[in-house]
């Protein structure tokens, strides 16, 4: 007898057992059960972080024929936020490049105030290095960063003049 022929006898003998076997012993009672008149809801958004505001008008200052020039800005951070919460952001204007963090700067060393009454941030324009000069226009940003979200900019634009600072200007622009 081949191999699939004694399978197969197998088989017909062990069926009527397992009919029998599932008839005396059937399987145990359980409670669970299913209901369709449940319902769930949920929702999910986003986190926004209000912007910081400016609270004056920005100022450039020439120093001596060029030397210790700096942008001064004032601002105000969103009521709940801090210092701490901030962040400096520069781009360069009219080459489409986006707002990135200031290297080398630390908004907290150069910053005084409170969170209250507003700060006063000083940026040296050595530190923007070949950004400022032959009329190009810096935009500096200050945005305010919690949770992994960042808030739309308080923004002030800035001109170091053609040559030594002269005719250097900042003008605060309108919030996005």
């Amino acid at each position: 007898m081949n191999v699939f022929k004694r399978a197969r006898v197998g088989l017909l003998v062990a069926l009527p057992f397992a009919v029998v076997f599932s008839a005396v012993n059937p399987p145990a009672v359980t409670e669970a059960a299913w209901q369709l008149g449940q319902y769930s809801s949920g929702s999910f958004g986003t986190v926004t972080i209000p912007a910081p505001t400016l609270n004056g008008a920005c100022v450039y200052n020439n120093g001596i024929a060029g030397l210790g020039a700096y942008v001064r800005v004032y601002w105000k951070p969103p009521e709940g936020y801090a210092l701490a919460d901030a962040e400096m952001q520069a781009s360069t204007s009219g080459l489409g490049s986006l707002l990135a963090p200031l290297t080398g700067y630390s908004l907290a060393a150069n910053t005084t105030g409170t969170a209250a009454s507003g700060y006063t941030t000083d940026v040296a324009t050595n530190l923007l290095g070949g950004l400022l000069g032959l009329g190009t226009e810096l935009q500096l940003a200050i945005v305010v960063k919690r949770y992994g979200w960042t808030s739309k900019s308080a923004s002030v634009a800035t001109n170091a003049g053609l040559i030594l600072g002269l005719g250097g200007n900042c003008r605060n622009l309108p919030a996005a």
